[in-house]
């Protein structure tokens, strides 16, 4: 998925989460073929991500971090 702001770069396979996360799905991740760049715990945050499926289903989620967190579309 492109980067939000510009240059709205695009780093296919790239997948940044904490280190926090447990290890066994790290190397699934890893196993998978995700390139993981690991953050500190509890700084990655403020998260939402949204797509649309092939019949026109919207589907959206934000992180409950903060809540400063909304996903929404139309």
């Amino acid at each position: 998925m492109p980067a939000s702001f510009y240059p709205r770069s695009w780093e296919p396979g790239h997948l940044m989460i904490e280190s926090s996360a447990p290890t066994a799905t790290l190397d699934e991740l890893a196993a998978r073929g995700h390139k993981l760049e690991l953050a500190r715990p509890w700084t990655v945050g403020r998260l939402t991500a949204a797509r649309r499926d092939a019949d026109g289903l919207l589907r959206a989620a934000a992180t409950p971090r903060l809540m400063q967190a909304y996903a929404i579309g139309r």
